[in-house]
């Protein structure tokens, strides 16, 4: 969701591994030399990105997207009324959410605007979330509750959240837990917990993706400032990740099966660069699909490469 869609309350009050420097052998050094010293608490949950409108329209109305991914293209009314649209692809346990320039009003709706929401498996982690950053040094956590309002005027608690900061250049990392009363709404369609205190991420979407190829995301690259990078390490570390410093300022972190790279870039630079997904079964096919200024490509293998443009 768009960062100033959670973060405009507080104004109102005051990866494909493939290319990438290091490449694969990076995540496993992510894992030895920065492995977590705590329980990992937090977990990718979905990012966004703005794109180019041509690109955020090709999206919008591909037909190989449909048939690839449970693929959305919907409406979302949150806290204080406000909306955002998205193109949506939905995994088992992870998604992304995909703009065009202007979709959303404002400095969330420039090109290369981005974020990362990572989210607790377990309710009453994202307090120990928030205990961690105190400890490392973060003195005023920004946290805010969201809420969801599925089109008839009755709003229902949808997460809690937290940030480091409410001041951000293009990009943002939140921390958030679903809420019970969300999962008890029978207008979310969402699943039966599976243990006490399951506010996980498989049990919030729809089995929709098992009739397609796609079924998580399994890393993602964005270049985000160094300002925007500084705020988000501090979240990465409080929530358990394996958080690696690469040569020129760049990070990678790894955590629940899923690996995130933010490269330091100029604010013109910034913006989502590559996305990888893992595949419901592997195909023996390599399939390339220009999509706007972007690049999908399927197999061979169980897996899936998508790669952006780069803002500016």
């Amino acid at each position: 969701m768009p960062l100033r869609r959670v973060l405009h309350v507080f104004t109102v009050l005051a990866v494909a591994l493939a290319g990438w420097v290091g490449g694969a052998s990076g995540i496993a050094s992510a894992q030895e030399d920065g492995a977590p010293a705590v329980r990992q608490l937090l977990f990718y949950n979905h990012a966004y990105g703005v794109l180019d409108r041509e690109t955020a329209d090709a999206i919008e109305h591909s037909p190989y997207l449909r048939d690839f991914a449970n693929f959305q293209v919907r409406t979302t009314t949150g806290s204080g009324g406000e909306t955002w649209t998205g193109r949506y692809l939905m995994g088992r346990e992870t998604y992304l959410e995909l703009f065009g320039v202007g979709d959303v009003p404002g400095q969330d709706g420039t090109l290369g605007a981005g974020g990362l929401g990572l989210s607790a498996e377990r309710a009453g982690d994202l307090a120990t979330v928030t205990a961690r950053l105190r400890e490392q040094g973060v003195p005023n956590p920004v946290t805010f509750r969201q809420t969801r309002d599925f089109g008839d005027g009755v709003p229902v608690p949808w997460f809690d959240s937290v940030f480091t900061s409410a001041q951000y250049d293009a990009f943002g990392a939140w921390g958030m837990e679903y809420l019970p009363e969300y999962f008890a709404d029978p207008r979310s369609n969402t699943e039966p917990a599976s243990h006490p205190g399951d506010v996980g991420r498989e049990r919030y979407l729809s089995d929709g993706y098992r009739d397609h190829l796609m079924r998580d995301v399994t890393s993602i690259r964005l270049g985000v400032t160094a300002g925007d990078l500084a705020n988000t390490v501090p979240l990465l570390k409080a929530g358990g990740f394996a958080v690696r410093e690469l040569p020129g300022g760049d990070v990678m972190a790894w955590g629940g099966g899923t690996a995130v790279r933010l490269d330091a870039v100029a604010r013109e630079r910034a913006g989502l660069r590559q996305v990888e997904m893992s595949l419901n079964h592997p195909v023996p096919y390599r399939h390339e699909e220009r999509i706007g200024h972007s690049t999908l490509v399927v197999g061979p293998g169980d897996r899936a490469v998508w790669t952006f443009g780069v803002a500016g």
